[in-house]
């Protein structure tokens, strides 16, 4: 019985870790989505305009897929050279 009851109060916490670990995940997007952006996005006169892997990473991050959007983030900041910033 009572491990039943362990059991219980451990499921029960599970919700509230994964609500943390969304939450650390969503600051991270929010914190290398900008970086990204500005990296690799040409807006002047003869620019290409956004990058659309940039885009489709913050699409990923607003949906709530915010492990494949970081993976991209952080792959084009590195391939523009830029040193990934540690999380939030």
């Amino acid at each position: 019985m009572r491990r039943l009851s362990l059991l219980a109060i451990g499921l029960s916490a599970l919700p509230f870790a994964a609500d943390a670990q969304d939450d650390k995940l969503k600051a991270r997007c929010d914190q290398l989505f900008p970086l990204a952006d500005r990296a690799v996005s040409r807006r002047g006169e003869g620019g290409g305009g956004p990058n659309l892997a940039v885009q489709g990473a913050g699409v990923d991050c607003a949906k709530g897929r915010y492990a494949q959007g970081i993976a991209v983030l952080e792959k084009v900041l590195r391939g523009q050279g830029y040193t990934v910033p540690p999380p939030p």
